[in-house]
């Protein structure tokens, strides 16, 4: 009897399967912090007192793309503790092993010579800790140049298009069982949703046929981390999608526990989801008890077995309709807070009641789901206050909703959806365009979506600023090909810009989200640090000069110009700036936008344009205004010296002082000579903000300043 049980061992393949540890999660919550830590301990304590194989996780295993040191630290210590040992290992791994793990030594981590690996680890990446960066690297890449874990199912999308992947299988043999483990990492759902649709985008390679091991012999294993519930079915992945050969699926990224395998109908293999080892949204689904699964493999045949964990955290979850409670009155915010305080306190006794280990009881996480609807709300915050030492969420006890008891029958699976706390309260950019009916005029939808994806996923603090960087460099190029920078006019500029960003939508039509990346923070910083913000294109302000010289003058009665006078002419205010015209900062404002700078060079080239405009229009401005530009003036001064009259006494501002001179000015019978010296500060250098430029700089502001007093002394 004793040697057919150590003949069933030694032809038995004994895995424990987990997803989703979230090492980190709640680090800086002094009463959580180290709950995603005691379960992956009791993972692999449960790993070692079952004599295990191996362990196989399913993705997730840190919460963070960027894990901090302390969680580092923390996670090497247990798997130091737990997988460095002097037991034997019982398998052998017979795949091309420089193909399976995609690191620079190239062979599973229990074959190295220096390290004696009793309990092996594999693991993919998730959605948390994908690879990421120029070199493409995740968290669990130094597990795996520490020789703690067995990084696999990191794949390189190649071909065009929407890519095309190929899974190699790690072949593992124990005895007489043979098991082809296939891993595939998280890769975005919309993408990897359309590549199973498309013919040979994703291959699976299987193990070659020999000797006493037919292609049929071999039990294929499946581990990924996706979507799977089907709100949405372009974000999530349809069983029916994976390969007919596969026997066992190992499904991540779902955080309820469905531990138990279940069969595909027409399928042929079975899908067991166990669900996250700590409870990181509190919603009914992460209240059902927590297991992980001893999968036993012999042949062609396997059972399973669920184990709960014990050092999860207790979670308590119910739902209250207010008007469903016949002692509770509407008008009373009392009533409520007494019934919702009788259901808080039977909740935290009903955890104390379920513990097995009374001295080692911890503080529950309570959740209470309120429909108000027809009632007022009370501060959840205020009410929490109370449980503080009680319960380890006193802060989100409760949190408040208007679903009906009919609609959550239809909001049941939307409830699901929410298992995944990074898609709570996120919309993609292109969902919120198409739902606003928004018109994108410089960035493009999908530019956008990925930098908001990296900024939150991956923590890229420079991900917005590299996407408009990344755009703003190729409207300047194409403006700089297609246009004559001394004939450009702001509708042009308009149209160009335009142009462009309807030729990058086409690009990224045929691209997709993960195929497209902007330039990396580091050598954007780097690029800034060295070569500034580069302009392609100078603009001259010769157009505004022409309009104002020639436009205005013709055409704008009495009252334009007195406009003018109000609001196109500033004087200096506090601190560097001068006074611009409204045509000069509508130019500016547009350049900024561009992402341009004038150089010193184009700037006394528009003064000198400048210069040449004013004297050839000058018998067209004296004829033109002789009879409009007098009596506008007439009566301006008119109108000032009755103002002055009225404002006898007060005190009289310089005209071209510091402080509202130019308004003052007008104000004062001064319009004429502040109206043109208002007109020509346009042409001034907009980059004069530092008083201290060189000398180049002060020639060019003594020519402009020349050019202003001869328009002055043409306007008198």
């Amino acid at each position: 009897m004793s040697g057919s049980s150590s003949e069933d061992a030694s032809n038995t393949l004994r895995i424990l399967v987990a997803t989703d540890c979230h090492l980190g999660y709640m680090e800086k919550d002094e009463i959580r912090r180290h709950d995603s830590f005691r379960a992956f301990e009791e993972i692999c304590s449960i790993a070692e007192q079952k004599q295990v194989d191996f362990l196989l996780l399913g993705g997730d295993l840190f919460h963070e793309n960027k894990p901090s040191r302390s969680t580092l630290v923390k996670a090497m210590e247990i798997l130091r503790r737990y997988c460095l040992n002097d037991q034997p290992v019982q398998f052998q791994v017979v795949s091309d092993q420089t193909v399976n793990f995609a690191n620079s030594f190239g062979h599973v981590n229990y074959e190295d010579p220096h390290f004696n690996v009793g309990l092996p680890v594999f693991s993919i990446h998730g959605n948390h800790d994908d690879p990421a960066g120029v070199d493409n690297l995740s968290a669990i890449d130094i597990l795996s140049a520490c020789n703690l874990v067995n990084y696999f199912g990191k794949t390189v999308l190649g071909g065009s298009g929407v890519g095309q992947i190929t899974l190699y299988p790690i072949l593992i043999r124990k005895g007489s069982t043979s098991v082809a483990l296939y891993g595939l990492g998280n890769i975005r759902d919309e993408r990897l949703n359309r590549m199973f649709q498309t013919p040979h985008a994703v291959q699976w390679m299987r193990p070659e046929a020999q000797e006493g091991c037919q292609v049929s012999d071999w039990f294929n294993i499946l581990v990924l981390h996706q979507n799977r519930v089907k709100t949405n079915p372009k974000n999530a992945i349809n069983e029916h999608f994976l390969p007919r050969f596969m026997d066992f699926i190992v499904w991540g990224h779902e955080h309820e526990c469905l531990v138990d395998p279940q069969e595909v109908p027409g399928m042929g293999f079975h899908i067991t989801q166990p669900g996250s080892s700590v409870a990181t949204s509190l919603i009914e689904g992460e209240s059902k008890q927590k297991h992980v699964l001893l999968l036993e493999i012999k042949g062609n045949q396997y059972r399973p077995t669920k184990i709960p964990l014990a050092s999860v955290r207790p979670f308590e979850y119910t739902e209250v309709v207010l008007k469903d409670e016949p002692d509770i009155d509407p008008n009373d915010q009392n009533s409520i807070l007494e019934h919702l305080d009788k259901v808080v306190s039977n909740l935290i006794k009903r955890s104390g009641q379920k513990a097995v280990n009374k001295s080692e009881l911890k503080l529950p996480l309570v959740r209470v789901k309120v429909d108000y609807s027809g009632f007022m709300t009370i501060n959840p915050q205020r009410f929490g206050q109370k449980y503080v030492g009680k319960v380890a969420n006193p802060q989100d006890i409760l949190i408040f909703s208007k679903i009906s008891r009919k609609d959550q029958k239809e909001a049941k699976i939307d409830d699901s959806e929410r298992l995944r706390p990074e898609e709570l309260n996120q919309q993609n950019i292109e969902a919120l365009v198409a739902e606003h009916n928004l018109k994108m005029e410089i960035l493009p939808v999908n530019d956008l979506d990925i930098a908001l994806h990296n900024f939150v996923s991956k923590d890229d603090k420079m991900a917005f600023y590299s996407c408009v960087r990344y755009n703003l460099e190729e409207t300047r190029n194409k403006i700089a090909r297609d246009s004559d920078s001394l004939k450009f006019d702001e509708k042009d500029i308009i149209v160009k810009v335009g142009e462009s960003l309807q030729e990058r939508v086409k690009e990224r039509a045929s691209q997709t989200k993960d195929t497209l990346q902007f330039t990396s923070s580091g050598q954007l910083l780097e690029d800034m640090g060295n070569t500034g913000v580069g302009s392609a294109v100078s603009f001259s302000d010769d157009e505004g000069t022409s309009v104002l010289s020639s436009s205005k003058a013709r055409t704008r009665g009495c009252k334009d110009a007195s406009d003018v006078g109000k609001t196109t002419s500033r004087g200096r205010g506090r601190g560097r700036g001068r006074g611009r015209s409204s045509t000069n900062l509508k130019q500016t404002t547009l350049d900024v936008a561009m992402g341009l700078r004038q150089s010193q060079r184009s700037a006394s080239a528009a003064a000198m344009a400048s210069v040449r405009t004013i004297t050839e229009d000058e018998e067209n401005v004296v004829s033109s205004s002789d009879d409009g530009a007098e009596h506008c003036i007439n009566d301006i001064e008119n109108s000032s010296e009755e103002k002055s009259v009225r404002g006898k006494g007060q005190k009289r501002a310089a005209p071209r002082g510091r402080g509202r001179g130019s308004t003052t000015a007008s104000k004062r019978g001064r319009k004429s000579d502040n109206t043109s010296s208002s007109f020509h500060k346009m042409l001034m250098n907009r980059d004069d903000d530092d008083d201290d430029d060189d000398d180049d700089m002060a020639k060019k502001n003594r020519s402009q300043t020349r050019a202003t007093r001869n328009y002055g002394a043409l306007r008198r």
